[in-house]
């Protein structure tokens, strides 16, 4: 049985990748901070094999529970997901400083050390890491988490090379915006919808569904010579070079 680790899991694009594999009759593994929120989502997955881990990612103490939670074998396929900004307000330099490190461990340390933690066990040859960058890193911005989407998809570029030898397929997602996350405010849509709803060439906000298809065709066989790519999912926002 394929072995899939989502971090994330419980929300938006994790859950809507999950819920992909599991249709695949794969065993997935929710991974994210809160409990409650992992267990509605394993909920949706049945009757697949479900295990839910409860951690913070920013630190190696949640790789390490990932670790110890995981049944014993392989896996096959790691998305790295987990995300976000933070924005609580903090005052002067340092403030600044320590909400931009926050946002780095959330969206670029937690899946290097998720990783660095799981590359051991990560089937060869056959193995697949998918990462979840963001058009903010094709547009740039002065802000941690631009920072950190594009620190992602230079990590993962050196990650494939060292993959590559041993057929572990590493590959980067960059979705422009999503609606239906907890990612914006309690209704799932940013206060700029319409306007970024116009920057798109398709007349729509992403959906998790638009993203998690591409997350799932990356992990497929038919995806067996694709490797070091950023693939963008914008709706045409921002265009391919």
């Amino acid at each position: 049985m394929t072995r899939v680790v989502v971090t994330g899991g419980g929300t938006g694009i994790g859950r809507a990748t999950a819920r992909l594999f599991a249709r695949d009759g794969a065993e997935v593994v929710l991974v994210g901070r809160r409990a409650s929120v992992l267990k509605a989502a394993a909920a949706e997955l049945e009757p697949a094999a479900v295990t839910i881990v409860s951690a913070d990612l920013s630190g190696t103490a949640g790789a390490r529970q990932v670790l110890e939670a995981l049944p014993d074998g392989p896996v096959d396929v790691l998305v790295n997901n987990a995300g976000g900004v933070d924005r609580a307000p903090q005052p002067g330099l340092e403030g600044y400083a320590e909400r931009f490190r926050r946002t780095l461990d959330a969206n670029l340390t937690s899946a290097a050390v998720l990783t660095e933690a799981l590359w051991p066990r990560l089937t060869r040859p056959g193995g697949r890491v998918v990462n979840i960058s963001s058009v903010a890193a094709r547009r740039g911005g002065a802000d941690g988490y631009t920072a950190a989407k594009a620190g992602l998809i230079g990590w993962s570029q050196g990650l494939a090379r060292k993959g590559g030898p041993e057929g572990v397929l590493v590959n980067t997602v960059a979705p422009g915006y999503v609606e239906d996350t907890e990612f914006f405010d309690p209704s799932g849509r940013s206060v700029r919808h319409d306007a970024l709803v116009a920057e798109t060439l398709l007349g729509r906000a992403g959906v998790p569904a638009d993203i998690a298809a591409v997350v799932h065709f990356l992990a497929s066989p038919d995806a067996s010579w694709i490797t070091g790519q950023v693939i963008d999912v914008n709706g045409g926002s921002v265009l391919g070079r």
